[in-house]
């Protein structure tokens, strides 16, 4: 079963960074969902096997997503964060991969997902 717990959510201004991690159990596969109070899931960033990353328009120069696969760790490295940033940021893993227009298009396509951790950005 697979075992995805994120950490490192929180509180920030408006122009400040967190980082997000996400402890798993071995997923070659992975990205960042986000979902937003009264809006719909959205696909954040994404990590293949070969290391190859993809990003929302919207967080494009502003997040990195990246993983150390000897420590099974995939980290979301957010900075220049804005309000609209504000959401439930859930890990997701698949034992294949996920065409990002799959997960642009349906904002998952993951079948295992975190329990979520609370990122809120304040002006």
């Amino acid at each position: 079963q697979a075992q995805l717990v994120e950490s490192g959510g929180g509180s920030v201004e408006a122009g400040g960074s967190l980082r997000l991690s996400c402890a798993h159990s071995g997923y070659l596969y992975m990205g960042w969902i986000r979902q937003a109070p009264g809006k719909e899931q959205e696909g954040v960033a994404a990590i293949d096997a070969d290391g190859s990353t993809n990003y929302a328009d919207s967080v494009k120069g502003r997040f990195t997503i990246s993983q150390d696969n000897v420590k099974k760790i995939l980290y979301l490295q957010m900075d220049s964060l804005k309000p609209e940033d504000t959401a439930t940021y859930y890990c997701v893993a698949d034992a294949e991969r996920i065409p990002w227009a799959v997960v642009t298009a349906t904002g998952g396509g993951y079948n295992y997902w975190g329990k979520g951790t609370q990122v809120t950005v304040s002006s």
